[in-house]
């Protein structure tokens, strides 16, 4: 038993961290194949060769599968985890260190003057370890290894399987390749999936919130995409155009932290709307002002559907249309006192993706603009999704240039759906049964939250949304089928009950990351092992 004792998993976590994992680098594909050589090695494997697998994706990265097996039993825990990690450039002169966590952790203590408060008693208390990955999520994983571990050696009255995935961090494309896998292999060693327990960490609720948490559900997100295309003109004349920035900015200004697209369920709150990305799209400096401009929101949702979402960010895009026009009409008519000329129409059209898409093949038909958009995909090049998707919707307001100027609603990957077994018998028990243990055993208080608030891949082991819903959003989803596809049909037939039990720490994604590592690797390791044989004899 190598992956048991506090320094053990000590020393495996600054391993899978030395392991520079970051999302779409050429270290996010070989740590996969470390992982592998990792368990290859112990006799189960050795010996059930064909249980451990490394499985392609289309873009050469792979996620990993790790079965074990016990006799002819049927029940089965999924223990899902991710391995790849956000950038480090956040820690500057000290990026160097970032995936060297003992180092790193030394050295931070010469520059304390740089940290809160809250940072530095942290980083003095010598409980707690720095580094990229520490607490997302490579502390989860590597106590899930060491749950691998003992059911090689015949712990759990039931079998465990290891799902790790790539892609966490940006499209998910490692858990959306695996979901049908799922199925494949539930049939093909006759498993009953009795439970999907992720490891992912305790994320705070609020600042300097020190409460553990363990959550039935996951949240949901969509990414919200406003494409503005006003009318171009030179700066010496701008009332003869408009300017799309302009119109990107009143956008702005009615969505960002806008409270009215707030869930609230049994006191959970889901975060107000927040830009995650704003650009016009003139490729060069030239004194033509910006006319074609786009604003993408991260929308979080719970129980909300997401034709209340999409009615919801239509009326606020004709709002915002209507404030531009009149705003247009103010300052028209008082540089009108200055300079005599006639004023133009400012009437701002606002359309879905669809609408647009089905202008367009009225005007040019369904065969040029079939061409049009395969040969956008075909010279695709290294565009990422959300700047391809902006590139298909100008594409199509270019072919309806009358309609100008134009909002257009569309959607770009990725896709979570919010997912929650609450109700669920199996999970209610499993839950009580590990707060009321936490509580005996180490007098540890466990708040339970219907839906983790960091997105997670247990979005894609469940699919609750209808089939109308799932078709308003795809329809105006540009990439849609044209490089993004969600396995929805395999998702509802999973339908996996859902868990998320994990370590503590903080601040991720910042350069102050962190692990507490009592609790991670004392008292964790036991909470994971209780939850899982709970879930097997259930």
């Amino acid at each position: 038993m190598k992956w048991q004792s506090f320094d053990q998993l000590k020393n495996l976590l600054c391993t899978l961290v030395e392991h520079p994992s970051i999302t779409g680098t050429k270290e996010e594909v070989s740590f996969s194949e470390h992982l592998y050589y990792l368990l290859k090695s112990f006799p189960y494997f050795e010996a059930n060769q064909e249980h451990l697998k490394l499985h392609s994706l289309r873009d050469g990265r792979q996620y990993l599968t790790a079965l074990v097996k016990k006799g002819k039993q049927k029940e089965t825990v999924i223990l899902l985890s991710h391995f790849d990690v956000v950038d480090t450039k956040d820690y500057g002169h000290l990026e160097h260190l970032a995936f060297r966590p003992r180092e790193l952790t030394d050295e931070l203590k010469n520059y304390k003057e740089r940290m809160s408060k809250y940072v530095l008693n942290d980083l003095t208390s010598g409980d707690w370890l720095f580094g990229r990955g520490v607490m997302d999520m490579k502390a989860g994983l590597t106590v899930q290894l060491s749950m691998l571990e003992r059911a090689m050696n015949g712990e759990f009255d039931g079998n465990l399987l290891l799902l790790t995935v790539p892609d966490e961090e940006a499209n998910s494309e490692g858990m959306l390749g695996a979901i049908p896998y799922l199925q494949h292999v539930a049939n093909e060693y006759d498993l009953d999936l009795k439970a999907c327990i992720n490891c992912e960490p305790m994320f705070a609720q609020y600042p300097n919130d020190d409460h553990l948490y363990v959550y039935t559900g996951s949240i949901g997100k969509i990414l919200a995409g406003f494409f503005c295309k006003g009318i171009e003109t030179h700066v010496g004349e701008p009332f003869s155009g408009l300017n799309a920035n302009l119109m990107v900015s009143e956008l702005n200004r009615l969505l960002e932290l806008n409270d009215t697209f707030c869930e609230i369920v049994d006191g959970e709150v889901t975060p107000p709307p927040t830009n995650l990305m704003q650009k016009d799209l003139k490729e060069e400096y030239s004194v033509q002002i910006p006319h074609e401009s786009v604003s993408m929101f991260n929308i979080l949702m719970m129980n909300r559907s997401l034709k209340d979402i999409h009615t919801l960010l239509f009326q606020t895009a004709v709002q915002a249309a209507e404030q531009i026009e009149r705003t247009y009409r103010v300052r028209e008519k008082s540089f009108r006192t200055k300079v005599q000329f006639s004023p133009r129409p400012t009437a701002v059209s606002v359309f879905t993706y669809q609408q647009l898409l089905q202008k367009a093949i009225e005007r040019h038909g369904e065969v040029e603009v079939g061409r049009r958009m395969d040969y956008l995909q075909s010279n695709r090049g290294s565009l990422g999704d959300r700047d391809f998707s902006t590139r298909l919707v100008a594409e199509l307001a270019s072919l309806c240039q009358e309609e100008s100027p134009m909002i257009v609603l569309f959607y770009s990957p990725p896709f979570y759906p919010a997912v929650s077994s609450k109700g669920d018998k199996r999970i209610e028990s499993l839950t009580k049964q590990l707060i009321d243990y936490a509580k005996n055993t180490y007098d540890l208080e466990l708040t339970r939250l219907n839906y983790f608030p960091g997105l997670s891949d247990l979005s894609f082991m469940q699919l609750n949304e209808d089939t109308k819903s799932l078709h308003m959003l795809t329809s105006n989803m540009p990439l849609y089928g044209k490089g993004y596809y969600m396995p929805f049909h395999e998702m509802k037939a999973l339908n996996v009950p859902i868990f998320n039990v994990g370590p503590y720490g903080k601040d991720a994604h910042k350069w102050t990351e962190r692990l507490h590592l009592p609790f991670s690797f004392n008292t964790f390791p036991d909470l994971l092992r209780f939850t899982i044989q709970t879930v097997l004899k259930s």
